[in-house]
């Protein structure tokens, strides 16, 4: 769509900006209807806003112009990270905020770095491993605070919504890894088509046999949690996703994926100001170390 030096760094850091206003968008929506509505309803007004812009874009309505292998594997990225990633990482929102959510998806590059180490022959440079570094150690001290009194160190968030939020990290890197995989040289906009696809069979599959229908009409219901969705849907699946994959598109995952994880850093001023959550001097000590982790990839 775009080429330049850095056209893959530059795409990652916009689905940060992105994935910001996701965040907020869907922790609220979520609050209120529940992570399950709020992913299958994403995913459907997504693919609307996929299919008339690839229609416009590339004259398909639908990518039936793929390959099997493009169908199989990001269909399966699609159930990979969407059906098992999302729905942990909406459950997270709930329980320990959006904010804190995507603090702990900063370990995706780590993770997506081993997996594109043993499934695409990808290396990264001294450099890159020290800009992943300080970005994921940046972010990473602000979920633990140390008890002075004890001299031990400890977590700040439940359990629970920290390992829903781990399962996240596992979605969105195995995602990522098979994207790049199944997408190989395809458009980056039709191959989010197949993995919205998926995930949306995916999650009708879970309501279905769970009996759980009534929660759509219930979020219909809602209005503020369906502007939550509306606006989530559009950065988030629409423009979020596919910019993601025009990034792995251009550049190593392992660099997208970290150029990506700023988003806890971005999130900190509109969670204080909207949301009114308490960001501390650990918060703002963290940002700084990651956004010069962030400023590696570019020198």
């Amino acid at each position: 769509m775009f080429h330049t030096t850095y056209s893959g760094e530059v795409a990652a850091l916009l689905v940060a900006f992105f994935w910001t206003i996701t965040a907020l968008s869907f922790e609220m929506a979520s609050k209120r209807v529940g992570s399950l509505a709020v992913n299958i309803l994403r995913l459907g007004f997504a693919f609307v806003l996929l299919s008339l812009f690839t229609w416009i874009y590339r004259g398909f309505l639908l990518p039936t112009d793929a390959s099997q292998h493009a169908w199989v594997w990001l269909g399966l990225s699609g159930l990979v990270g969407f059906v098992f990633g999302d729905y942990f990482l909406f459950k997270s929102y709930t329980l320990i905020s959006s904010r804190i959510a995507m603090l702990i998806m900063t370990f995706v590059p780590p993770v997506t770095v081993l997996l594109g180490w043993i499934v695409l022959d990808e290396s990264m440079t001294v450099q890159h491993l020290l800009g992943m570094t300080l970005t994921v150690g940046g972010i990473a001290i602000t979920i633990f605070s140390k008890n002075n009194d004890e001299n031990k160190y400890k977590l700040n968030y439940p359990l629970k919504g920290i390992l829903f939020a781990f399962f996240g990290v596992l979605g969105q890197a195995g995602g990522l890894i098979l994207s790049k995989y199944g997408m190989r040289e395809y458009d980056p906009f039709a191959s989010t088509q197949i993995r919205i696809i998926a995930g949306f069979i995916g999650f009708a599959v879970i309501i279905a046999f769970t009996r759980r229908t009534g929660l759509i009409t219930k979020a219909f219901a809602n209005r503020k949690a369906m502007s939550g969705i509306y606006i989530g849907s559009f950065f988030g699946p629409f423009l979020g996703v596919s910019f993601s994959l025009i990034a792995i598109q251009h550049t190593n995952t392992g660099i997208a994926s970290t150029i990506m994880a700023i988003v806890p850093i971005l999130i900190i001023p509109p969670a204080a100001i909207f949301l009114k959550q308490k960001v501390t001097f650990i918060d703002y000590v963290g940002a700084i170390i990651s956004v010069g982790g962030v400023v590696l990839f570019f020198v």
